[in-house]
């Protein structure tokens, strides 16, 4: 499969395939272009070409290393997309070819993130269908998103070479590249209780939640009590934020600041405070991922940004060292959240 094909399907230039497919921090004007270049790699099977990427890179033949990568997103699904795991994703995808790896197949199994679906279902067979579903037994296993621990268990049993990134650890069950959720909430709410906010509402997932539980112990660290009444238990998406924010502004009970696990979600309650922007009640708003669409809001929204950039690159690498057999026991590399102020959040007079 050439980049040529690739471009004419996509509708492109064959530069900007190369340079899409071969450079993850590469910006496009319009987004839907690296969408669409992806989708058409992906649906068409592209592989490196390892001989001449060695020759530009001055490899010899014997350095070649043509594994293959299996992808599990256990947060999005095919119609159904998390931008902030959809660009870590686009992330993973680009660093594999950079490695002169073949992507075998991305597999979409949300329902692996919940775990009253997975309390019912047969996971064993589940994992079973998964691994004969790919088109070729994989060298690795990278899982991108939350995965219930009976999930990763069997996994385990399964596939030899598994690198989980995430927000939430899989507690060494596999390597990990991981942002821990508890620091992020932490940061978010930490930065609302500095303005001077004391009632702090939550909107995102709940139940084996890392951030929800950061949320919870920054407020109790401060001797703040939380209000019931303030927690929305979502699954994170921008209709379930809108959704929210029109309860609360319905309600005439509303707290001052709210934690919104990510990024998508406080837009979404970002755009219903604009349709009724009439109303008294001006919340501040804070978030975590640091996705594009934030600085784009309005107000620009105020985040903790997430460097998906490196633990992509880096999951990859611990994946890779892996499977050559560099390490054998579990490694868990953690990366920091850094608190970007923009225009979601005031002070409390």
């Amino acid at each position: 499969m050439s980049i040529k094909r690739i471009a004419k399907e996509a509708g492109v230039s064959p530069a900007t395939v190369s340079r899409i497919l071969n450079h993850p921090e590469h910006k496009c004007l319009d987004e839907s272009v690296k969408e669409r270049v992806w989708e058409c790699a992906i649906r068409m099977n592209y592989v490196p070409n390892i001989a001449a990427r060695n020759l530009r890179l001055g490899l010899g033949a014997e350095k070649a290393e043509n594994y293959c990568i299996s992808i599990l997103m256990t947060r999005m699904d095919e119609t159904q997309s998390d931008p902030f795991f959809r660009e870590l994703l686009h992330i993973v995808e680009s660093e594999i070819h950079r490695n002169m790896c073949i992507l075998d197949r991305v597999l979409y199994r949300p329902y692996f993130s919940d775990d009253q679906q997975c309390s019912e279902m047969n996971i064993e067979q589940a994992i079973s269908n998964m691994y004969r579903d790919s088109q070729r037994i994989s060298d690795g296993l990278l899982i991108i998103g939350k995965c219930d621990q009976r999930v990763i268990k069997e996994i385990r049993r399964q596939y030899k070479n598994v690198v989980s990134v995430n927000r939430n650890s899989t507690n060494y069950e596999v390597d990990e590249v991981i942002c821990d959720g508890r620091k992020i909430a932490d940061l978010a709410v930490e930065h609302l209780i500095q303005l001077g906010h004391r009632e702090i509402g939550y909107v995102g997932e709940c139940h084996n939640e890392a951030r929800y539980r950061g949320y919870l112990d920054t407020l109790s660290r401060h001797g703040i009590d939380f209000n019931a009444d303030y927690i929305f238990e979502t699954k994170q998406t921008e209709l379930e934020g809108y959704e929210v924010m029109e309860r609360l502004l319905q309600s005439g009970h509303c707290p001052s600041g709210i934690y919104c696990a990510n990024d998508i979600s406080a837009i979404g309650m970002l755009k219903c405070l604009k349709k009724f922007k009439r109303r008294r009640f001006t919340p501040s708003i804070i978030s975590s991922d640091d996705i594009e669409e934030a600085q784009n809001a309005t107000p620009m929204l105020t985040t903790v940004r997430l460097p998906k950039d490196e633990m992509g690159r880096l999951a990859i690498s611990l994946l890779l060292n892996r499977i050559r057999g560099e390490h054998t026991s579990v490694l868990r590399m953690e990366f920091e959240g850094k608190l970007i102020v923009r225009n979601s959040c005031r002070a409390l007079e």
